[in-house]
């Protein structure tokens, strides 16, 4: 990359705020990096952030991999940066149920309580920045929780920004293993690189992740959820909501919301070698987002479902921030 897009660390502030989310005794956590030197706030330089099914935002988006994360970047590109963690994940509160044996209780948290989560999320950004709208940024089930939120609320989003969003799918759909779905799953964080590097073509694997860094993101991505590291030797924690509702909507051909229903600008981002979201499910979903001002979509080679955790992630933010920065003023 180039020398002047790798931030200076010194100058981003790192917050944290704890927030109250719609369901007592369930805070949400919320971190926030922006440069130094911001004094002033405006809706075009304003990111909110959520995650995918598995892993956290702090895991997906704040690993300081290389000497930076991607929360880091935006916001030395001068951006105010939210990433929001709904219940269940990272260090946001744990549903009682999550305590207990799996067995034990239905699939918790499903995309129903991300929508709600995200939106508590957005409205604090809003209240505490003094704004009307923001950008979003969400990537995979996130994708689905952002994208619902921005046709509920179009009034409150400015842009989107999507990497490798839900669709519809007539087969089988990898997050979803089959068979009963309990509470939550446990997620073998050390186990998963054969997987992850086993969606690139054999010659290109051992180069798609520069040295060092999956062993880092494991570590930070387990110190998210310090009872998994304590008690499940090593295995994150992750809802079942979100894989039962691939089976009630994504696989069942009810979408969850109407992509037609879109109306601020869409960036569509997408890996080549993602597996989780399939290339046809990419295009179906561009093609469904005829309401949008504008849309784009920005194909990224040799990448997978985790491109912002490769070799190639400079590719999706540097995307990422000039879809943003062009000027656009909603009617």
């Amino acid at each position: 990359m180039k020398s002047s897009e790798r931030p200076d660390i010194e100058q981003i502030v790192f917050e944290e705020h704890r927030i109250e989310s719609n369901t007592a005794g369930i805070s949400l956590y919320l971190r926030n990096k922006h440069p130094r030197t911001m004094t002033s706030f405006s809706a075009e330089r304003t990111i909110v952030m959520v995650h995918g099914a598995t892993y956290s935002s702090g895991s997906l988006y704040d690993v300081r991999l290389g000497g930076f994360s991607f929360m880091d970047y935006l916001a030395a590109k001068g951006y105010d940066v939210f990433a929001v963690d709904v219940r269940g994940y990272g260090l946001s509160t744990r549903p009682k149920t999550l305590e207990e044996d799996p067995r034990l209780n239905p699939p918790s948290v499903g995309t129903d309580v991300g929508v709600s989560d995200f939106s508590s999320a957005v409205n604090f950004v809003l209240k505490h920045r003094g704004l009307e709208r923001v950008n979003v940024f969400a990537m995979s089930w996130g994708g689905t929780v952002a994208g619902a939120y921005a046709v509920a609320n179009p009034s409150k989003v400015r842009k989107l920004s999507l990497l490798a969003p839900q669709w519809l799918s007539d087969k089988p759909i990898p997050l979803d293993t089959g068979g009963e779905l309990v509470c939550y799953r446990l997620v073998p964080v050390f186990e998963t690189l054969p997987r992850w590097l086993g969606t690139a073509p054999k010659h290109h694997a051992d180069s798609l992740i520069p040295a060092g860094w999956f062993e880092q993101w494991a570590r930070a991505t387990l110190a998210e959820d310090p009872w998994s590291e304590d008690r499940a030797r090593d295995r994150l924690r992750a809802t079942n909501g979100p894989i039962e509702d691939i089976r009630k909507y994504w696989r069942a051909g009810k979408p969850y919301y109407e992509p037609s229903a879109i109306t601020v600008p869409v960036l569509l981002l997408h890996g080549e070698w993602d597996i989780d979201v399939p290339i046809e499910l990419s295009l179906q979903y561009f093609r469904e987002l005829r309401s949008a001002p504008y849309r784009r979509w920005i194909e990224i080679g040799e990448a997978t479902h985790m491109a912002l955790l490769e070799k190639n992630r400079m590719q999706a933010f540097r995307a990422i921030t000039d879809f943003l920065s062009e000027d656009y003023e909603p009617e």
